[in-house]
């Protein structure tokens, strides 16, 4: 039992070392060069300091999934938290939760939407789950869960 006590310590306090570098560079440049970097975490240090915004959204979710944790205090990381919330706004993923009673109205709705044959909608509306749209801009999301909720299915949007 203590065991796991200590195990379950550890990844915080490992997110709060990562989340201290990302941190420092949001205040400005110079004040990143007078934070005292220890010995065995100044490659880590530098490592991060290369990646791009995207390699760290990407880091964050490693973290989160191997340690089991939130990155709510890694998001207070200033520039690039905006930089990534800014991304998340701007794009949606369209999945098709529940075709309703109207399975038919979706089908055409969806077939019509993604420009598919007949069949290939069928089977998109009869998997559901499932993704219709990636990576779209919010208006064309929010545009076509409300042709596919006006023919009764059910949308979220992600």
């Amino acid at each position: 039992m203590a065991e796991e006590t200590t195990q379950a310590t550890a990844p915080a306090e490992t997110e709060v070392q990562v989340a201290a570098p990302v941190e420092a560079p949001a205040e400005a440049a110079a004040p990143a060069e007078e934070v005292a970097v220890p010995e065995k975490f100044k490659k880590l240090v530098t490592e991060i300091e290369g990646m791009t915004v995207l390699e760290l959204s990407e880091l964050v979710k490693v973290l989160e999934k191997k340690f089991g944790v939130s990155a709510a205090a890694v998001a207070v990381a200033g520039p690039v938290a905006a930089a990534l919330a800014e991304e998340g706004k701007s794009t949606a993923d369209v999945e098709l939760t529940d075709a309703g009673a109207n399975k038919i109205s979706v089908i055409k709705v969806v077939k019509d939407a993604l420009a598919l044959g007949l069949k290939d909608a069928k089977d998109l509306v009869d998997g559901v789950p499932s993704m219709l749209k990636t990576g779209v801009k919010k208006e064309e999301a929010e545009e076509l869960k409300k042709k596919i909720e006006e023919a009764g299915g059910k949308v979220t949007l992600k």
